[in-house]
């Protein structure tokens, strides 16, 4: 697993992001011991952090809940599923959130940075940009895994 770069600032929006978010993915994606991950943009310390993790016995819907009405924010979700053949899959999605009622100054800080943390995010399946709850339903992420 790849992380070049991973602290340092990203150069177009001079955030950087904490090695506590790049340990939090690797434990999502490796050891499965998080079902998601909220992260945010901390102003202050110029830098890409973890807000909040939900654990493994966490429903989607819990993680629906965690993410703000009016705030923008990433996230990580690892979707099991069984396939057709009844195979048991996981898929790791990337939510960008940025919700139309938040604030222009946040949704132009988070679209900035999103392009750079995401690349440093080994082992994402799928990448969603919601700026409504209908946009990232169970459904749609339903759809996207099969």
């Amino acid at each position: 697993m790849s992380f070049r770069g991973f602290g340092r600032a990203n150069a177009s929006s001079g955030m950087g992001v904490a090695d506590h978010s790049k340990n939090t993915f690797m434990e999502l994606e490796q050891k499965k011991v998080h079902r998601y991950v909220i992260f945010k943009v901390d102003e202050k310390k110029r830098e890409v952090v973890v807000e909040k993790t939900g654990g493994p016995a966490e429903s989607y819907d819990d993680f629906a809940a965690s993410l703000p009405e009016n705030d923008c924010r990433y996230a990580v979700f690892d979707f099991d599923f069984v396939t057709s053949e009844n195979c048991q899959k996981s898929k790791i999605f990337f939510i960008a959130w940025s919700p139309s009622t938040s604030r222009i100054r946040a949704k132009m800080l988070y679209a900035t940075t999103k392009e750079r943390f995401r690349r440093e995010l080994d082992g994402v399946h799928y990448e969603i940009q919601a700026t409504d709850p209908t946009e990232m339903d169970l459904e749609v992420i339903k759809d996207r895994a099969h």
